[in-house]
Order: C-alpha cells, then structure tokens, then sequence
C-alpha cells in the first residue's frame, strides 16, 4: 500500500509534560500530538515520528515530527487548520510539508539552536518560571561570555553527557555558543536584565546544553575556572562536570534539515 509523509512544525511550552517520549501514567508532548491525530483522522491508521526527545518542561519554538498516512491529505491548511483547533492551548502547529519516501526525520542531517533563558540576583515574578531559570547568587557575566566561546568548535564533550557510556562516540562540532543579553522574550513581570545562552549544532547528547549551561553558572559564581573548562573539552578528558542546569530555561528555538 502507498504511504504518504508529512513534515509538522510546532511549537509548545514544555512546563506541564514530561518531555515528548510516551511514558506509561504521566502526560507527555507525544502523547497529546497522538491523540489529537487520531481524534482528527476518526481513527484512520498513522504513525508519528519526532526528529528528536526533549526533557521533561523544556519548551520549543521550532520542534517537527513527521506524520505517516495511509491516505493523501487533500488540503494542508485546512488540516493544520482542524489540528491546532484541537490541540490543547500550550501546543500549536506551525506548518506542514509533502516529503518523499527518502526523507527520514532522525537520520537526516539538521541543524538544530537552543536557547537557555536566564536571570540572576533577585527572586522573581513567579509567572517567569515556565521558560526562564533564575540564579539568586551573583554571577559575572562578562567571565561566562568568555566561557561560552571555548566550547565553539569540534571537542571532546564526554565531561556533558549525562552517563556517559564507555563507548559512545563524544566528539562534536559545536558551531556557535555565545552569552548574550534577552531581547527575545519580554513581558511587564520579567526581571529588568535577563540573559541567553545560544548554541547550534548537528547534534547534541543527553543533558549537553543544560550541563554546558551549568558550568557557565558554576565558572560564573566563582567555582570553576576558565582553565577548568578547557581541560574538560580535550580529548579523552575524565572531568566530570555535575550540575545540570534546570529544565525549564531550555528552549529548542530551530530546526533546519538539510535537504
């Protein structure tokens, strides 16, 4: 039987699933796009496909997932149109595309940004704690800025996978990695200075931004160094960097494929 394939586009607010994987008793993203697709297609066959999990409460401008039918889509807009209608209100589909049978969500190349959105030095509105980290000790910022650069470029990253095998495959090309302040996201209860961490890259193991990102915060309180940093990213390097920085500050902000 002919199968027909379809790149979606969304976007969700993380805070309330845990991550995109189905898992038994507990909502997650893969779920309630799941059953939305079956309510939509009165229980015709599907199958969807994400290019990637996130963790539980991180959140994404730009997440896909690719749809497998048995029957063509007549009309994509009125369907993405019928989807978001009965999508629930913290998840919205951005588009969708005809690909052929040879396109493959996981496997093929991509390049996917995230943003890690924080604060520091006062506790704050409680309405920030959906996408934003706050760190109530000061940090220096400009020290942190140095620190993002050093992981720009192929390194060594066992020292940011979240248990590490001994076997894995832990060289990566990061191609950017930059500390700059928020003008992204702004509401009147936000703190008056916030700050982003921006990474892109073709692929990223468990935990790697959110560990990369509370190293930052360790070298910015003082605990780390700029020497600790290096060290960690030479090859074969045993450092063993610990603090994962809080889910929900991450933001997966792209996806590109290249086709």
């Amino acid at each position: 039987m002919k199968k027909f394939f379809y790149v979606i586009h969304i976007q969700y607010l993380g805070y309330r699933f845990h991550g995109w994987q189905k898992q038994p008793d507990v909502k997650t993203l893969h779920l309630m796009v799941d059953r939305t697709l079956n309510f939509i297609l009165e229980g015709r066959p599907f199958k969807s496909l994400s290019s990637g999990r996130t963790d539980a409460m991180v959140s994404a401008e730009d997440a896909a997932f690719e749809l497998f039918l048995q029957e063509p889509i007549d009309d994509l807009d009125a369907f993405l149109q019928l989807f978001n209608y009965n999508l629930p209100q913290d998840i919205r589909a951005k588009s969708i595309k005809e690909v052929d049978a040879k396109f493959n969500i996981i496997n093929n190349s991509k390049i996917k940004e995230y943003l890690y959105l924080f604060t520091y030095g006062e506790k704050c509105h409680p309405f920030c704690a959906p996408i934003m980290t706050t760190i109530l000790d000061d940090l220096d910022i400009d020290l942190m800025k140095e620190g993002a650069k050093l992981f720009e470029g192929e390194h060594f990253i066992k020292s940011y996978c979240y248990k590490p095998t001994g076997n894995g495959n832990y060289t990566r090309n990061i191609l950017t990695c930059q500390l700059i302040e928020n003008t992204i996201y702004t509401a009147n209860y936000f703190p008056k200075k916030s700050y982003i961490l921006r990474v892109r890259g073709k692929g990223f193991m468990r935990n790697q931004i959110r560990l990369m990102m509370g190293t930052l915060i360790d070298l910015g309180k003082g605990n780390l160094t700029l020497e600790d940093i290096k060290a960690s990213l030479l090859p074969n390097s045993n450092i063993k960097m610990n603090y994962i920085a809080p889910a929900s500050g991450l933001i997966l902000n792209k996806i590109d494929f290249i086709l």
